[in-house]
C-alpha cells in the first residue's frame, strides 16, 4: 500500500528471509542505470540476512561491484575491527569479498572524538558528492537501507535528541546512546539521508510489532520523521506486522 500524503509504501511479506530477497532485488534496482550508484547501509542484526545474500554466489554476480559506492547511516564510536562496528560487519559478511577497497566508505572512528569522525565523514559524503549543499534534484544516495529501534529510533537517531533538528549539517556526533552498545555514535541527519532515491526499512520480527504500529501510526518517532525526498518503502515480515498488516 501507499500513503499518497507520505509517498511511504508499505509491503508485508512472509518472513525474514523474503524481506531480505526483496531488499536486495530494491538494492540491486537502483544501482542497474546509475554511473556510480552510492548505497547507504545500516548496521545492527536487521541486515544481516541481507548482507548474507548480496555475498552469495547466486546473487553477487548481480551487482556491478566496480560501480557500486558503499557507505554507513550510522556507526558505534569503536575501533574498526570492533565486532560491534557496523561497517565492521558487513565487511567481513560481504563486502570485503566482493567491492573494491576504494569503494568502501567507512566513518573514520580513529578520529579523537565522535564530532571530529562525523565532520571528517561529512566532508568525505561531500567530496563524493562534488557539493557542500544538498540539491534536491541530485540525491545524494541511490538508496538508503534504514531499520527500526525497540524505542523508534532509526539510524542512530534517538527521540528526543538534539540530532533530529539538525538542518545543515550532514553528519553528526552523538554522544550517548539510548540502546545497548552503549557507546558513543556517530549518525547521518534527517536531511543526509533524506537525499535519496529512495530509503529502505527492514523490519522483521514480533519484537517489532509494537513500535512498528506506532510508526505507523505516526507517532512522533525518529522512524516515522525518517523519510526520502523519494521513496520511502517499508519491507515488514508478517511477524513485525501483526495487524498492520
Amino acid at each position: 500500500m501507499t500513503s499518497a500524503e507520505t509517498d511511504r509504501r508499505v509491503q508485508v511479506l512472509a518472513d525474514a528471509r523474503a524481506v531480505a530477497t526483496e531488499a536486495a532485488n530494491h538494492l540491486i534496482a537502483r544501482t542497474e542505470a546509475r554511473i556510480r550508484p552510492a548505497i547507504c547501509l545500516t548496521g545492527g542484526s536487521g541486515p544481516k540476512a541481507l548482507y548474507t545474500l548480496l555475498g552469495s554466489p547466486a546473487w553477487r554476480s548481480r551487482v556491478a561491484w566496480d560501480r557500486v559506492h558503499w557507505f554507513i547511516g550510522d556507526e558505534r564510536f569503536v575501533s574498526a575491527d570492533d565486532p560491534r562496528n557496523n561497517m565492521a560487519m558487513a565487511r567481513s559478511i560481504f563486502l570485503d569479498r566482493c567491492a573494491p577497497p576504494e569503494n568502501i566508505h567507512p566513518v573514520p572512528t580513529d578520529a579523537p572524538d565522535p564530532d571530529k569522525a562525523a565532520r571528517l565523514y561529512e566532508r568525505e559524503l561531500q567530496t563524493f558528492y562534488g557539493a557542500s549543499h544538498l540539491d534536491a534534484a541530485q540525491p545524494l544516495f541511490d538508496l538508503v537501507l534504514m531499520g527500526l529501534g525497540p524505542d523508534g529510533h532509526t539510524a542512530s537517531l534517538f527521540p528526543g535528541d538534539k540530532a533530529l533538528d539538525e538542518a545543515e549539517r550532514w553528519v553528526v556526533g552523538v554522544d550517548h546512546a539510548h540502546v545497548e552498545p552503549l557507546v558513543p555514535r556517530v549518525t547521518l541527519t534527517l536531511p543526509a539521508l533524506a537525499s535519496s532515491r529512495e530509503m529502505l526499512f527492514l523490519v522483521s520480527g514480533e519484537a517489532k510489532r509494537d513500535i512498528l504500529s506506532k510508526v505507523m501510526a505516526g507517532a512522533d518517532l525518529p522512524g516515522a520523521r525518517a523519510r526520502s525526498n523519494g521513496v520511502t518503502t517499508w519491507l515488514t515480515d508478517s511477524a513485525a506486522a501483526g495487524r498492520t498488516a
